[in-house]
């Protein structure tokens, strides 16, 4: 830490390090983004450690050094969303995509520790961490039926049980409201004062989707969680919403509902990922009676097996919904929503995806390199400064209450932590398809983790697992 601060003073004094430091590595010559600072000019990136020490015009003496002339550099992406996977195929889609920290936020275990345990002893290439999970704290309280609210009783156990996981290092509760439709009102509120009270966010996949007037839309699903927020002064995020507020005209107004509370000191916003599909268990309360409503007017065909891609049929509908976990994708989101939600300031970026055993939603393999491939680079809808600030600064300072360890991610500064990527801004691309989605992003040249390569000029180092946990106050 003292040889950090030394140089990180010597830097921020405007002295050159050639004379004073060799470093691990420097990346030299590339174009530096930093959305902290709005730093985007040609410098050298010096690393020493798993620090971050310089970010200087001038020249730096490394024992390795990266020549990233034409590249951009930038800090190592935050996927907030998508669940961490213990074996290390997920993990290595996901640093092909730019990927250096994923924090699963909606959904989480009730038993942290265990979690936590698990990715430790196998290692990982990226960062992980979790929230602990509405829906398991439901199970563990007793409240087995879906449909059904928790007793006090219940209640009460579901909030001891949040408060000592939170305690153990979870960043976070993370909710699946429309997957558990018994729901109350008051579960919701008295874990959002939970989440208050010990200083960490609640993430929330909505209590109903769709455009089903006049008490179970999207719409109104917006409303509890800023009403939630406001009662308890929890921070909220609404994620995926592109999946969730699917209609054109319902996202410009819940996205319009969200800058209101903002502005008047709510702590609201949300996350998307960059597809015009979802994924979800054909089991779940997703696809009760009426989802084909709830879902925009959609039918059988528009539903598609994760593991083989078919086509649903109705006679097949029932009979894979009878068989238990089977997972589709549902094709209904419109190209104007996924626009709308990636342009607007509040919204940051977040996969909902992980690859096993080659198959998943390519969201798991693709998100952040299709928004500056497709978005960025062919579409004009963000500009490259703004999509790497939703993909890492914005994640990092949602979890910075509770996580103070993130304050140093998300960022190219001296100081801070040496997760970063090094792509290609002309090629870099999604290749994870829905029919083949066990493919690797395109132009991603060097991935750095911890000080570590994991990717270096476009190649695997096998077996790098430089990953650390993310965790809260404990």
């Amino acid at each position: 830490m003292l040889r950090v601060l030394l140089v990180s003073a010597l830097a921020a004094r405007g002295i050159s390090l050639s004379a004073q430091e060799t470093l691990d590595l420097v990346i030299t010559g590339g174009r530096v983004i930093d959305p902290a600072s709005g730093l985007d000019a040609v410098r050298s990136v010096g690393i020493a450690g798993d620090r971050i020490t310089v970010v200087t015009a001038e020249p730096v003496r490394s024992r390795r050094t990266i020549d990233a002339r034409g590249l951009v550099v930038a800090p190592g992406f935050i996927d907030l969303l998508a669940g961490t996977s213990v074996e290390a195929e997920g993990q290595i889609y996901k640093v092909f995509d730019g990927v250096t920290t994923v924090v699963s936020m909606h959904g989480g275990p009730v038993d942290v520790e265990r979690w936590y345990a698990a990715r430790g002893d196998t290692g990982s290439y990226h960062h992980f961490g979790t929230t602990v999970g509405h829906q398991a704290l439901r199970e563990a309280a007793g409240v087995t039926d879906r449909y059904a609210a928790a007793t006090v009783e219940q209640l009460e156990t579901m909030v001891d049980l949040a408060r000592d996981a939170i305690a153990l290092g979870a960043v976070g509760i993370g909710f699946g409201v429309a997957y558990v439709p018994g729901a109350s009102r008051e579960e919701v509120l008295r874990l959002f004062e939970v989440a208050a009270e010990a200083g960490v966010p609640a993430h929330l996949h909505i209590r109903h989707f769709g455009p089903v007037p006049p008490d179970n839309s999207s719409l109104d699903a917006v409303e509890e969680v800023i009403a939630a927020a406001a009662a308890t002064g929890a921070s909220a995020q609404i994620v995926h919403i592109g999946s969730m507020v699917a209609s054109p005209g319902d996202m410009r107004t819940a996205l319009w509902m969200i800058e209101g509370a903002r502005k008047r000191g709510i702590d609201v916003m949300a996350d998307v990922y960059p597809y015009t599909a979802a994924s979800t268990g054909l089991s779940t309360t997703t696809f009760d009676p009426g989802w084909e409503e709830r879902f925009g007017g959609i039918s059988y065909r528009d539903l598609e097996l994760v593991s083989n891609g078919e086509r649903l049929t109705a006679e097949s509908f029932t009979r894979y919904r009878e068989q238990g976990r089977v997972n589709v994708i549902i094709h209904y989101i419109p190209e104007e929503t996924v626009r709308m939600a990636l342009a607007h300031p509040l919204v940051m970026v977040g996969s909902d995806g992980v690859i096993s055993e080659g198959r998943g939603h390519p969201r798991g393999a693709g998100t952040f390199a299709r928004v500056l491939g497709r978005y960025v680079r062919e579409q004009n809808v963000l500009t490259l400064p703004d999509a790497i600030r939703k993909m890492t600064l914005m994640p990092a300072q949602r979890l910075e209450r509770s996580v103070p360890a993130m304050g140093r991610k998300g960022r190219i500064s001296a100081g801070a932590d040496a997760d970063v990527v090094v792509f290609d801004p002309g090629t870099v691309i999604d290749r994870a398809t829905f029919a083949d989605p066990a493919q690797r992003s395109a132009g991603m040249r060097y991935v750095v983790v911890a000080g570590r390569l994991v990717v270096d000029d476009g190649q695997l180092v096998e077996g790098t697992k430089p990953g650390r946990p993310i965790r809260g106050r404990r």
